[in-house]
């Protein structure tokens, strides 16, 4: 677990802009009879998701583009990137070209970038972490950080555990001063189990415990300090029986994304951050964590919503 003295500025996602109906989704009554699963629209949260012919650098730089105009940032004025996603296409000859383009299509010119690619689908609270730490030493005042995925064939867009949109989430992180209002990042915090983290393995509720102890104890909280959630979009039933297993009540989680978009890769609890403070739900000066799991793995970060 670490502290911190920096700030979340700008965030903001684009979706796919193909809005798709789940039944037309090709494979998803064959795939929920292969996994077994009643073809139970409402059970799942089964919706819409989000389907894109752009490219993920697109996708990177539309949402990244908007952050900065939020934060009312400059691209001259950030220090570097932070950019995640679960498959950049192609060998890695072509990771250059990739990184040209969405730092060409941005304006950021050449500051240091670096790649998150290996938490799957908490990718981007690995990135945020990631970024804390860069400012609250020192080393960088503003960076922004990125996650952008599409699903690399339609068949994939069905999973045991979530429907899949494709899209992009980001925001700036500052150091304190830097930018009027935001969210203070009081803590970040991850807890792994090296033996679960193949994909076969459930999502584990006691990781997300560990993780809600590491963040809120040392700051003398508890979770019922906590006013919201900004959790992953995978099925209801599944996000609610393991946040419900890890102490939060039904009050503190979003189930309504789910059914909106559906699960937006790592983009999730940014993108339920934006909608929720959108919708009124998100106040001054009270606390709000995002967090998410993967097999083997749970990261979350504890914010506090400055007075603008």
């Amino acid at each position: 677990m670490s502290t911190s003295a920096a700030y979340l500025h700008g965030p903001g996602y684009v979706l796919g802009e193909n809005e798709v109906h789940h039944t037309g989704i090709a494979n998803l009554s064959a795939r929920a009879e292969e996994l077994r699963m009643a073809p139970a629209p409402d059970l799942w949260g089964w919706g819409n998701v989000r389907r894109t012919e752009r490219s993920l650098e697109a996708l990177a730089a539309e949402s990244a583009i908007a952050t900065m105009r939020a934060a009312a940032t400059d691209p001259s004025e950030v220090d570097a990137v932070v950019l995640c996603s679960t498959r950049i296409p192609g060998p890695p000859e072509g990771h250059g070209s990739f990184m040209e383009t969405f730092l060409t299509e941005t304006g950021l010119g050449d500051i240091p970038f670096y790649g998150q690619n290996l938490n799957r689908c908490v990718n981007l609270l690995a990135a945020l972490d990631t970024a804390t730490a860069f400012v609250d030493a020192g080393r960088y005042r503003r960076v922004l950080v990125v996650t952008t995925d599409r699903a690399a064939h339609e068949d994939d867009r069905v999973a045991g555990y979530a429907l899949f949109s494709d899209g992009a989430a980001s925001c700036l992180v500052a150091a304190e001063g830097e930018i009027e209002g935001g969210y203070r990042i009081l803590a970040c915090a991850s807890a792994q189990d090296r033996g679960s983290l193949a994909h076969a393995n459930e999502i584990s509720s006691d990781l997300a415990r560990t993780v809600n102890d590491r963040l809120l104890t040392p700051a003398g909280m508890k979770l019922g300090d906590v006013a919201g959630l900004m959790h992953a979009n995978i099925f209801k039933p599944v996000v609610v029986m393991k946040e419900r297993q890890a102490g939060f009540t039904p009050a503190q989680l979003h189930l309504d994304n789910i059914t909106r978009i559906g699960h937006c890769f790592a983009a999730d609890p940014l993108i339920n951050l934006v909608d929720r403070a959108a919708a009124g739900h998100v106040e001054p000066d009270r606390h709000y964590m995002l967090a998410a799991g993967v097999p083997g793995q749970r990261i979350g970060v504890l914010l506090r919503r400055a007075r603008a």
